[in-house]
């Protein structure tokens, strides 16, 4: 990562550039193999909306003019703006882009989108205050059929799967099966019970409970709640078993358990191993209404869910039509950051060419190669997908003479690439694969 004197807004040097590319460019092939549509919102909504939507208030960066901030610095009576703030995530403007382009799309709407975010949280490692996040939604019109709860960790595993990384698995839960198991105890503050739940990882089963209490939720009912989050199999039948033996019950409960167990018995048909049962996970923000979604990397639980997101029924409305939805989100940045800290992969080089010598009297010779290797105009047929980045170097100083011991020659950098997609690029793997090679 490259030095910058603002925390939490991370810049890469070329070569981690690199990394974040072929990620990104992985990433979006996946998604349109399977039919996601790429889109781009806006960097701003209303702080209405943004507010809407939960307990979030304390992470949104408002946008404000100076002239604003002066003139009420000042006494001065400041201009009437709508208020304004950054987006925290890409769910909640798909929301809006989706209620206010609801006439001109095809629903079911698959989309990806790939953009910054910004969140006022404290920088740490692996979690920023400007980042990059990829997400992929299906929303529908009124109604949405339950296989996408299905489809969409599948997508997600696959794409995270072919990148240069230990395998990734998705963790998965449903919210009615939380709901169901804190009606049958009585729990009427089921949203203080998912929060805490929530935080389980972060402050652990001792600090839950005492968060639990301070909600008015006894020790009799925080007892049960945390064995339900130690439930942790990619066996339906197991969770049936388990959840069962704390004797539980209620038709909310029934219908997440008949959801969850479709889901876990469809993965493993489709792609075993990828998809795994833990009964923790509950997602903190309010509008996730059904299945539920985290993800770990083996061998570094410790970075946190790196994938997140969840079925939601009601975030996208406009008075006469729902339109529920489905959607995961990758955290780039983070992801990235840990790929280069650990290391997890490394790019070849730093730069798109590798070197070739030839006499510096060859230079206009070299020159004219570039041209025709680079130019749309000279040559068109000649331009495609197996072009190499090409130019031309002079020897005279800094790092481009270290590359060569002989200073007087000119550099033609020629690339010549991996016949692996995407061109221009060569990631070389830094740690052994256990499961998958």
């Amino acid at each position: 990562m490259a030095r910058t004197s603002l925390s939490g807004f991370p810049e890469w040097l070329p070569e981690g550039r690199i990394v974040e590319m072929h990620v990104l460019d992985e990433l979006r092939r996946v998604f349109e193999l399977h039919g996601f549509a790429g889109i781009e919102t806006r960097a701003v909504e209303t702080l209405a909306q943004l507010e809407a939507k939960g307990e979030t208030s304390k992470e949104i960066y408002v946008l404000d003019r100076l002239q604003a901030l002066k003139a009420a610095a000042s006494g001065a009576r400041a201009p009437k703006d709508k208020g304004m703030g950054l987006h925290f995530d890409l769910t909640v403007p798909f929301a809006r882009y989706v209620v206010e382009n609801a006439n001109e799309l095809d629903f079911p709407f698959k989309r990806y989108q790939i953009q910054k975010v910004w969140r006022g949280e404290r920088p740490q490692e692996g979690r920023f205050r400007e980042f990059t996040q990829a997400d992929i939604d299906v929303i529908g019109n009124g109604e949405l059929p339950f296989h996408f709860e299905v489809d969409l960790p599948l997508v997600m595993a696959e794409a995270l799967n072919n990148l240069p990384i230990p395998p990734v698995r998705v963790l998965v839960n449903n919210r009615k099966v939380v709901q169901g198991v804190c009606e049958s105890l009585g729990v009427t503050d089921v949203e203080a019970a998912l929060r805490g739940l929530d935080k389980i990882d972060k402050i652990g089963p001792e600090g839950v409970a005492q968060e639990l209490a301070e909600s008015g939720i006894d020790g009799d009912q925080a007892s049960v709640l945390l064995q339900m989050a130690q439930i942790r199999t990619a066996d339906s039948v197991e969770v049936r078993e388990r959840l069962g033996a704390l004797g539980v019950s209620g038709e909310l409960l029934e219908q997440g358990l008949r959801e969850l167990t479709a889901l876990l018995d469809t993965a493993n048909k489709r792609m075993p191993g990828a998809v795994v049962a833990d009964l923790k996970i509950a997602r903190g923000l309010d509008y996730y209404t059904g299945s539920v979604y985290e993800s770990e990397i083996e061998g570094h639980e410790d970075l946190g869910s790196i994938c997140s997101g969840g079925r939601y029924d009601s975030l996208a409305k406009d008075g006469k039509r729902t339109y529920p939805g489905v959607g995961l989100s990758i955290g780039v940045s983070r992801l990235v950051s840990r790929m280069i800290s650990a290391p997890l992969a490394r790019a070849s080089r730093k730069v798109p060419t590798a070197v070739a010598s030839a006499p510096r009297r060859s230079r206009p010779s070299c020159a004219r190669v570039v041209f025709r290797r680079t130019s749309h105009q000279a040559r068109p047929s000649s331009v495609s997908r197996s072009s190499s980045p090409t130019s031309v170097a002079s020897p005279s100083s800094g790092s481009r003479a270290r590359m060569e011991p002989t200073r007087s020659r000119t550099f033609a950098r020629v690339s010549r690439w991996m016949p692996t997609p995407p061109p221009g690029l060569c990631l070389r793997r830094t740690q052994p694969l256990r499961s998958r090679e």
